[in-house]
């Protein structure tokens, strides 16, 4: 009983756990629509965009993901997004994770 409930949360880990193949060189050629918004290496000057650069990597596919299936909305990403394959979303999610974001200050 212990063994088949630990392989069904098994199954349930694996199927829910994000297996990002992204190529970051892919990704930086890609990111150029980005750049308009989000800074051209993902950090965003302006307020009204956040910053993407230093981002996990399953945290921007799945938003992207989100935009993209009209899950999450907004007119500007929804737009950018759907124009998106897979393998672009991995490879723009693998750039920008890998950029240095900006330091935040400290919140005492």
């Amino acid at each position: 009983m212990k063994a088949a409930i630990l392989i069904i949360l098994g199954v349930m880990l694996a199927i829910n756990t994000v297996q990002a193949e992204g190529d970051p060189v892919a990704g930086k050629q890609k990111s150029a629509k980005c750049a308009g918004c989000h800074g051209p290496d993902g950090n965003s000057v302006s307020p009204n965009y956040p910053r993407l650069a230093g981002q996990h990597e399953d945290y921007l596919i799945h938003g992207l993901k989100a935009y993209k299936s009209g899950q999450r909305t907004n007119p500007i990403m929804t737009g950018m997004a759907a124009p998106l394959s897979e393998q672009d979303i991995e490879d723009l999610a693998a750039y920008f994770s890998q950029q240095k974001g900006l330091k935040s200050p400290d919140v005492y």
